[in-house]
């Protein structure tokens, strides 16, 4: 457009809007409305969610010793039975963040001395030198002790100082505190080396008071990427620590294992149903997690070890508290880490993970899977 041609066009515009100032605002006659215009809807969309997957996998030899020399192409990781890429592969290097979560309620009183001796073990052993720590304790309520900090000193002087508490043991809702801490920690991915993210409980296996399900936390807890170690403390071996003129009647056996025969031919043992039936801890593990709102009643932190692909160690007979979380803390450190991204992140519903190596002499160990929820969950 020529600028004659701009100027005639812009003088007639400016005419226009002179005579319809002349007669008012509104227009003559009645306006016809313009016509409605339809929008087709388009295909529906659909909704993608990016899952980082990270496991960590003990391996052993025959002897049950630590093997430290695989390489990550020596590794076949699947998911629901699909092969997948990893993308990030160490050994025992990662910074770590912890946090260790202790019943300090009245039934494991007389253990509290040989739990405040453990935070040298906890800062040196688990931590480690590039490591952080917080620390949550629970009875009645949940209170957390101390913030994540890198200081061996506040580590020790916390565990030291810990107090006798009340009676209840609300157990999964500390557990819960402990995930929503760690869930704000940096993990490992393609281009960031992270932190791993450890809980670390020193408790009974037993419940009192708390809102949240065990299956609940379970399900927040892998698809955060937390792997939960349990030293299992026994009221039993407690009410045996007792002075005389403070016991009770004592259990012939520990918590949760019954005081009577177990049926001909069978030995009861903690994987071990009050039947006689061998209880394999994955598939209860597996079970708790895809029915989150049921209650789970026995061997709640062997489950939790099992479906983070942790361990779980009780301190009842000859192991004591120092010796279990000094063999934790090895077997932590000496941990291949595998991360992945899943192809099939939309799928909801329960996601199987398994881990192989081509090496039947060598024994795996590694976190079942983990749970991704529907919209209407």
């Amino acid at each position: 457009m020529n600028f004659r041609a701009y100027k005639w066009m812009t003088a007639g515009l400016l005419g226009i809007c002179s005579a319809g100032g002349a007669r008012g605002q509104a227009p003559d006659g009645p306006m016809t409305p313009a016509p409605e215009v339809k929008i087709q809807p388009g295909p529906p969309k659909i909704k993608s969610r990016s899952v980082l997957v990270n496991t960590p996998v003990t391996v052993r030899d025959a002897k049950g010793a630590m093997v430290h020399t695989l390489e990550a192409s020596e590794f076949k990781i699947t998911d629901n039975g699909v092969a997948q890429k990893i993308t990030h592969f160490d050994l025992g290097g990662e910074p770590m963040s912890l946090v260790v979560v202790v019943e300090t309620s009245s039934r494991v009183a007389p253990m509290m001395p040989q739990i405040r001796k453990s935070g040298i073990l906890i800062s040196q052993t688990v931590m480690g030198p590039t490591g952080e720590a917080a620390i949550v304790v629970f009875d009645d309520r949940i209170e957390k002790l101390l913030d994540f900090t890198n200081s061996a000193d506040a580590i020790e002087q916390t565990m030291s100082r810990l107090k006798d508490g009340q009676s209840g043991a609300r157990l999964f809702d500390a557990m819960s505190k402990a995930v929503e801490m760690l869930s704000s920690r940096p993990e490992a991915s393609e281009s960031d080396l992270g932190r791993r993210r450890v809980m670390l409980v020193m408790s009974e296996a037993h419940d009192a008071g708390s809102e949240d399900k065990l299956g609940e936390v379970l399900r927040r807890a892998q698809l955060a990427n937390i792997t939960i170690y349990a030293v299992g403390l026994s009221s039993t071996k407690a009410d045996l620590l007792r002075k005389p003129e403070e016991h009770k009647p004592i259990r012939a056996t520990p918590e949760g294992i019954p005081s009577g025969p177990p049926p001909p031919g069978t030995v009861y043992t903690p994987t071990t149903d009050q039947q006689g039936q061998g209880v394999s801890l994955l598939p209860l593990a597996v079970w708790a997690v895809m029915h989150a709102k049921d209650q789970v009643t026995k061997h709640q932190l062997e489950i939790a070890a099992a479906a983070t692909g942790g361990m779980h160690v009780s301190a009842w007979k000859d192991s004591t508290i120092e010796k279990v979380i000094d063999e934790m803390g090895g077997e932590l450190h000496a941990q291949y880490t595998l991360s992945y991204i899943p192809s099939d992140s939309n799928v909801n519903g329960y996601h199987e993970i398994q881990v192989t190596i081509d090496r039947p002499e060598l024994k795996v160990r590694a976190r079942p899977g983990y749970y991704l929820a529907g919209a209407d969950e």
